[in-house]
């Protein structure tokens, strides 16, 4: 076998790769998205090594159990099949993890699919809403309150009760002082936002230190710490109304941001990512959005597919 053959994928290659595969098997691919993907395929020798490496690895995905078949191929679960096609491509040990995190995010008593807001009421009465791409669990006992969060984000509205409320993540506890409280998971932490009353975050190690949140503060934390309380956005909330929020924020950020609530893959050209921006945008039409952009900074918006979109600078 060559070097060059032998030689791992790149990161960006491999999601391209995915992602035209994963818009194959959707059924959903025009005649023109047809075209499009053989054209990246035969426009690079590492385009046309990462698609037989993506065929191959969807191959395996078919031969698995339904219930984790089913994420790795259909739309509603892109995310979770992003991540355990590129793991797969990427990493071939990865199979173990693969399964696991399939099992732990598919098989939650409750999910929701990318773009999806989903309200949930509480056994106590309390109410709990699901923001795009999340799952959770939920454990009610005669001592405790447990909700653990698998993937993505929730806003937690609690009733009194007598036992305990606590959301759990990979990360550690989040224990309500009777509050209204949002928690985020993604790779750099658990993120939690206290809208009212107070909670307090215990990581999983022993000898961290327990932070105390009160309302309008934020704090992000791992399993060996947690932050400093910092001041909260005001909006932190928006996205439950199906808003996004920005204040001063770079065009890279709110791209990052407007792409969980779409499928496929959506990126900011390098002049136009510190572009900034103001206002609240509707999340339930994510390409209305992307047109009002070009209304409010000097930018174009790309689309090579509805499935991969650019935001490029306007050229002088």
């Amino acid at each position: 076998m060559s070097s060059v053959a032998a030689a791992p994928l790149s990161r960006k290659v491999a999601r391209e790769a995915v992602e035209w595969y994963l818009l194959e098997q959707s059924g959903q691919a025009t005649p023109d998205d047809l075209a499009a993907s053989a054209h990246w395929r035969t426009r690079d020798p590492e385009h046309a090594r990462a698609w037989a490496k993506v065929q191959q690895v969807g191959k395996t995905a078919c031969m698995l159990p339904p219930e984790l078949a089913a994420p790795v191929l259909r739309r509603p679960q892109r995310r979770v099949a992003m991540q355990a096609l590129l793991a797969l491509m990427l990493a071939p040990g990865a199979w173990m993890l693969v399964r696991s995190d399939l099992l732990t995010n598919t098989l939650a008593d409750y999910h929701s699919g990318v773009g999806e807001r989903r309200t949930i009421r509480l056994p106590d009465g309390g109410r709990l809403m699901l923001n795009t791409d999340s799952a959770v669990d939920i454990a009610y006992t005669q001592h405790e309150r447990l909700l653990t969060l698998r993937r993505g984000e929730l806003l937690i509205e609690t009733q009194a009760d007598r036992r305990p409320f606590v959301v759990a993540t990979r990360h550690g506890r989040i224990r309500a002082l009777g509050t209204r409280f949002i928690v985020r998971l993604d790779h750099e932490g658990s993120h939690v936002t206290v809208l009212e009353h107070a909670v307090e975050i215990t990581p999983r190690a022993p000898s961290a230190t327990i932070r105390r949140l009160q309302a309008g503060q934020q704090s992000c934390f791992n399993d060996d710490h947690a932050d400093l309380p910092m001041p909260a956005p005001q909006q932190a909330d928006a996205w439950s109304r199906g808003m996004l929020a920005a204040n001063n924020m770079r065009l890279d950020d709110f791209a990052a941001e407007l792409a969980r609530y779409r499928p496929g893959l959506l990126r900011v050209e390098v002049p136009a990512a510190s572009l900034r921006l103001s206002g609240a945008f509707q999340l339930d039409d994510t390409d209305a959005v992307l047109e009002n952009l070009t209304r409010i900074l000097p930018v174009e918006v790309l689309y090579r597919t509805p499935y991969w979109v650019t935001i490029t600078a306007c050229k002088k």
